[in-house]
């Protein structure tokens, strides 16, 4: 069912990418999740290790958490030699304590996000963490720049009331000893955490209030995205120059000369930094590119013309009606005329001509399910949220009346996907 004719091979279509990977990994990165069409979910496996749910929404652990929590108790560790020399050994059971504290208050960072998302009535497919924080991964973009604004605020907001939490703690505690140091850590850690996402720059929390702002003043969602993914770039520069200049004037400040490796390490996590803001920026303002195309993705215009057949025609007769009726696909129905099943093209070009006399349609179809049966009006998100939801190589189209309007490639609507990201700059 090829552009040329039934049954001949074709060079398929590049595949739709996914934009965000559903919440571009990130720092803290909430964008709605759009892709190809045949986008699959990566195993769980793949996401890391399930610690549970909340509200429905699975949390993972990525394994590059091992790595930073290693380094974390590694570095903490040191300092806490220096500062309390007859630890020992505890002072590393006392670093991978304060690196779980850590990482749970970016846990209640993201819970933030999240809870705040499914009061907005918008889906959340997971929470994630990972290497450079958390990241929740919202599936649709939000409705009004109001909401917009709120569902990016409310991450900081909960790590400056953690620091305040933690900040009070200081005070019951005495001075100069290991709770203290850890209540310290605990509190400049969240204050960071919550500082850092305010910056105005996608794709960080304070990028998408940018966004909300300049969406509620120009009226335009995609001018806020415009104006949010340019200020995260210059911030991704501001990162990659300001930060080892500051960390080395103040060592300068506390110390007559800084080491080699302090400035390496300094540059490093600078790059890394910049890396991540400048690439989450262009992802941003990419997929809003994108989704001013998406309304061009509609069931009824990208639909084959399809003819139906009972399930005991031979593949050849099909094949020539559907070749005089002009049509590229093929519903198998009863006698009632009540569709069935859809004829695969893939097992379409796996038999041979001189077979296809011999081989009803019904063998090649695939029995409909309901979430096979697409609606001929369904179009943008919508679309590639119902294909993603049920896999499938070719959907029925209905009418609201329930009359077959046709057959909805997933072939076909990759190469549209695709087109529109082809278009995405212009």
């Amino acid at each position: 069912m090829g552009g040329g004719g039934f049954g001949r091979p074709r060079r398929p279509p590049a595949p739709g990418r996914s934009g965000l990977r559903q919440g571009e990994p990130v720092t803290d990165t909430d964008q709605p999740a759009s892709g190809g069409p045949r986008a699959r979910r990566p195993e769980e496996g793949r996401q890391g290790i399930l610690m549970g749910r909340v509200r429905g929404v699975p949390i993972y652990v990525g394994f590059s958490w091992f790595l930073v929590a290693a380094l974390i108790t590694w570095f903490f560790g040191s300092q806490l030699e220096r500062l309390f020399p007859d630890l020992g050994a505890v002072r590393y059971l006392l670093s991978l304590f304060f690196a779980v504290a850590f990482y749970a208050s970016v846990l209640v960072h993201e819970l933030a996000h999240t809870v705040a998302a499914l009061r907005f009535g918008l889906p959340v497919r997971r929470i994630r963490l990972q290497f450079l924080g958390g990241v929740s991964e919202i599936e649709r973009e939000s409705p009004t720049p109001g909401r917009e604004f709120w569902l990016a605020f409310v991450g900081p907001l909960l790590s400056l009331v953690l620091a305040a939490l933690f900040a009070l703690g200081l005070l019951v505690v005495e001075a100069g000893t290991v709770p203290g140091v850890l209540l310290a850590a605990l509190m400049l850690s969240n204050l960071i955490v919550a500082v850092f996402n305010l910056l105005p720059g996608l794709p960080l929390d304070g990028g998408r209030m940018l966004r909300a702002v300049v969406w509620k003043l120009s009226g335009r969602p995609m001018t806020g995205t415009v104006a949010a993914a340019w200020s995260g770039r210059v911030l991704a520069i501001v990162v990659l120059v300001g930060f080892p200049l500051a960390t080395h004037a103040g060592g300068l400040a506390e110390r007559e000369s800084m080491t080699g490796v302090d400035s390496i390490m300094d540059g490093l996590l600078a790059a890394v930094l910049a890396a991540v803001i400048w690439t989450g920026a262009g992802n941003g303002l990419r997929m809003a590119r994108l989704r001013e195309h998406l309304p061009a993705l509609s069931a009824r215009a990208l639909t084959r013309r399809a003819v139906p057949a009972p399930p005991d025609l031979p593949l050849s007769e099909a094949l020539r009606r559907a070749n005089d009726a002009g049509a590229r696909a093929l519903v198998v129905v009863e006698a009632d005329g009540t569709p069935s099943a859809l004829v695969r093209e893939a097992g379409i070009a796996e038999v041979p001509e001189h077979r296809r006399p011999w081989v009803p349609i019904g063998a090649l179809a695939r029995e409909l399910t309901e979430g096979m049966r697409v609606p001929a009006d369904i179009g943008g998100e919508e679309l590639l949220d119902h294909l993603r939801a049920v896999p499938a190589t070719e959907y029925l189209v209905i009418e609201s009346t329930g009359e077959i309007y046709g057959v909805l490639s997933t072939a076909d609507v990759e190469h549209a996907f695709v087109s529109a990201m082809t278009r995405r700059g212009r």
